[in-house]
């Protein structure tokens, strides 16, 4: 049950309109960031919540049983609270937040609403709109192992055990020119076979994105130079010079563990389970121990 600070609920009871909504973020570099939709900062539980970005909610939405609740904020992007650079960094990814009402004439009295995280951020121009989920959220999240015909391990972690440290899964190069917002020609990795970072983790190491890590869409060899794509576009552009760090990716199938990494016995798929096929499979008359798909 919720407990209203007396002080809170007698100006409640008397009509009173000097509420403002403060959303109170924990971002996942530790960061403690706040605001409000009053049109002045105000401190909350210690945290100066900042009312630069205009911020506004949508109406809540709570529901019986363990569906999830959710409603959502806009606002607009400020370069000294809330950044674009931040976002598309990833730092407000799944961060922990909680919704406070505030009486803005006396801020010590103040209600903890909801706690939750935020979902998908979505932007538009200097505006952006973030989804707020509750708590049972974390219920639909999958848990435990999934028996799949690919590898459930990360290349690198515990469980897979392959040393990215190593020269032969290590790169590290230069941008030599640019070839597109999220694309850029490279110096540095010449000695490398076509595709071997593509699924790979590129690290940026100096330059305006220094620090910024960002999945390998596609390495290339072409004939003007290596060529490498980024899934994201950086948070800030990418220049020419600016160093990286790259490591080998890996596509999850048992073939590509075994053959280029040599590390078979770690593999933790189930490369011989049976797939759709085998569920709608028939005998062939006239041929035992074979059968045949019903597609073909």
């Amino acid at each position: 049950m919720r407990t209203i600070p007396p002080a809170l609920q007698a100006r409640l009871d008397s009509g009173v309109t000097t509420l403002a909504r403060c959303w109170i973020i924990t971002r996942s570099d530790g960061a403690v960031m706040g605001f409000t939709d009053h049109d002045a900062d105000l401190t909350v539980a210690g945290t100066l919540c900042q009312a630069g970005t205009g911020l506004t909610a949508s109406e809540a939405t709570a529901r019986l049983g363990l569906q999830v609740d959710g409603s959502e904020i806009a606002g607009a992007l400020a370069g000294d609270s809330l950044a674009e650079s931040d976002l598309a960094a990833g730092h407000y990814d799944a961060a922990s937040i909680e919704v406070h009402l505030v009486d803005w004439s006396e801020p010590s009295l103040n209600l903890l609403l909801a706690k939750g995280a935020l979902g998908e951020v979505r932007r538009e121009g200097a505006a952006f709109t973030a989804e707020l989920r509750s708590l049972s959220a974390r219920l639909n999240e999958e848990s435990g192992r999934l028996y799949t015909a690919t590898c459930s391990a990360d290349l690198g972690d515990a469980r897979c055990t392959v040393n990215l440290g190593d020269a032969a899964f290590h790169g590290s190069g230069t941008v030599a020119s640019l070839a597109g917002a999220s694309a850029f020609r490279a110096a540095g990795l010449d000695g490398f076979a076509d595709g071997w970072f593509t699924a790979g983790k590129l690290t940026f190491t100096s330059g305006a994105n220094a620090g910024f890590a960002v999945e390998v869409k596609a390495h290339r060899l072409a004939l003007d130079g290596v060529l490498i794509e980024l899934w994201q576009k950086a948070p800030e552009p990418i220049a020419v010079a600016d160093a990286f760090t790259v490591t080998a990716g890996c596509d999850k199938r048992f073939a590509t563990c075994r053959d280029r990494f040599a590390n078979g016995v770690n593999f933790r798929g189930f490369p011989a389970i049976p797939g759709n096929d085998f569920v709608i499979g028939y005998p062939v008359p006239g041929r035992a121990g074979q059968s045949r798909s019903a597609g073909g």
